[in-house]
């Protein structure tokens, strides 16, 4: 169901109480020998394991905060379990590595080149003829030859489905690391025919305008966020993100839109 997941544009404006307003520093992030902070300026703890808002304290030494119960088994088993008391010095553990948050990267943009139809042989794959693919079969029988009929045969054993994932594999061959396309106004690249939305499938802004395609998340990013350390994984195909087309701000800080989630073909496994 595309229901359990969300995605928000973000409304905040360049300066703001969140985030810095300069560039990220050089230097590398704190490791877990360095003290990190788990109180905002106002006063709200967070997590010690995922850094979200923590209303639940440990009930011992009511020293560190979590957000769930779920989050507090997970470090209670790893440390905190020898080192909770009424003594214990939050400042002078280091937080141990829960194995829970992704890992983060610079993700870097790029002009999509797009994959040439030439093999190599000089002639165009989509406009050869019998002739041309006979010719480039090597035979120790010469006087071997495959006719129209044998060839449209063949060619017809590779299914609708198989050409939509071939397809995409082929457009995404120049680099196929790729994690995120944006295209805003244009359309998916989507692995399969299958489960592909309809207009009507694309609800409306909130404030009445059409949602336009703006970007999609492609399934090699689960290669870098390491998925399978996580109790229940996560997967999919394509998550194609629809945002308004006026770009409207509704006041809010943040704002909802649509995202579509495509999955994985089993041809393609």
């Amino acid at each position: 169901m595309n229901s359990s997941r969300l995605v928000f544009r973000s409304q905040l404006p360049r300066k703001n109480d969140t985030y810095s307003y300069g560039p990220p520093p050089d230097s590398p992030p704190p490791t877990s020998e360095d003290f990190i902070s788990f109180q905002l300026k106002c006063g709200l703890s967070l997590c010690r394991v995922c850094s979200c808002l923590a209303p639940k304290t440990c009930s011992k030494c009511h020293k560190v905060n979590y957000c769930s119960k779920l989050h507090q088994l997970m470090d209670w088993k790893l440390q905190h379990k020898q080192l909770c008391s009424e003594s214990f010095d939050v400042q002078s553990v280091p937080v141990p590595d829960h194995g829970f948050l992704f890992p983060e990267y610079e993700i870097v943009t790029e002009p999509e080149e797009t994959a040439s139809d030439d093999d190599g042989t000089g002639m165009d794959l989509d406009t050869l003829t019998s002739e041309d693919i006979s010719s480039c079969i090597e035979s120790p029988m010469d006087n071997l030859k495959l006719d129209e009929n044998e060839l449209s045969a063949m060619a017809k054993q590779e299914t609708k489905e198989d050409k939509a994932f071939n397809s995409f594999k082929k457009r995404i061959s120049s680099e196929p690391e790729q994690v995120l396309r944006y295209c805003k106004g244009g359309e998916p690249l989507w692995l399969s025919l299958q489960h592909v939305p309809e207009k009507d499938d694309i609800p409306k802004c909130a404030c009445g305008a059409e949602r336009l395609f703006e970007f999609q998340v492609m399934p090699q990013l689960l290669n870098h966020l390491k998925v399978d350390s996580l109790e229940e994984s996560i997967d999919w195909g394509v998550l194609a993100v629809y945002t308004c087309s006026a770009n409207c701000n509704a006041e809010k800080h943040y704002v909802e839109e649509f995202l579509w989630k495509q999955d994985v073909p089993s041809n393609a496994i």
